[in-house]
């Protein structure tokens, strides 16, 4: 008698607990990518994070969503692997855009810098390179070491 009493009870606080655990199994592969997002957000700075991992769980989860179609199984494990296919499509797009921004500052960067006075060329004048061609005895001299016998 007692344990009908009970019931009222129990039947809720068992379905609660099957729905925390199901928010756990779904949202659970998720949650360690939320600092890394944030991180690489906040820095700018993709190079400690691999795409390969993405790609990696990407097929692994399209595999299990394709798996489900010819063998049901439980919906949480179903939503989770949409969710984690959400995760990574937004972590690869993050990681290119940081990548591709960083990459265009490298080429502004370098094309600046060779068009600064301080990092120019010094080209040798072309009767140094004649005289240092003509001038050795021995193997050909470069223009830091010119023959003193010319």
């Amino acid at each position: 008698m007692e344990a009908e009493g009970l019931d009222w009870l129990l039947v809720p606080l068992h379905q609660l607990v099957s729905w925390g655990a199901a928010a756990a199994m779904v949202f659970g592969g998720v949650v360690p990518y939320v600092p890394q997002y944030r991180d690489i957000r906040r820095t700018q700075n993709a190079d400690g994070f691999s795409t390969y991992v993405c790609l990696v769980l990407l097929v692994a989860n399209i595999l299990r969503i394709l798996f489900w179609f010819g063998r049901r199984f439980e919906s949480p494990l179903l939503w989770q692997s949409a969710i984690m296919i959400l995760t990574m499509l937004l972590m690869l797009k993050l990681c290119t855009e940081v990548r591709v921004a960083n990459e265009l500052n490298a080429r502004r960067r370098s094309f600046a810098a060779a068009d600064s006075k301080d990092e120019e060329v010094k080209v040798a004048s072309r009767r140094s390179f004649l005289a240092s061609r003509w001038c050795s005895c021995g193997p050909v001299a470069t223009p830091s070491r010119r023959p003193t016998s010319c």
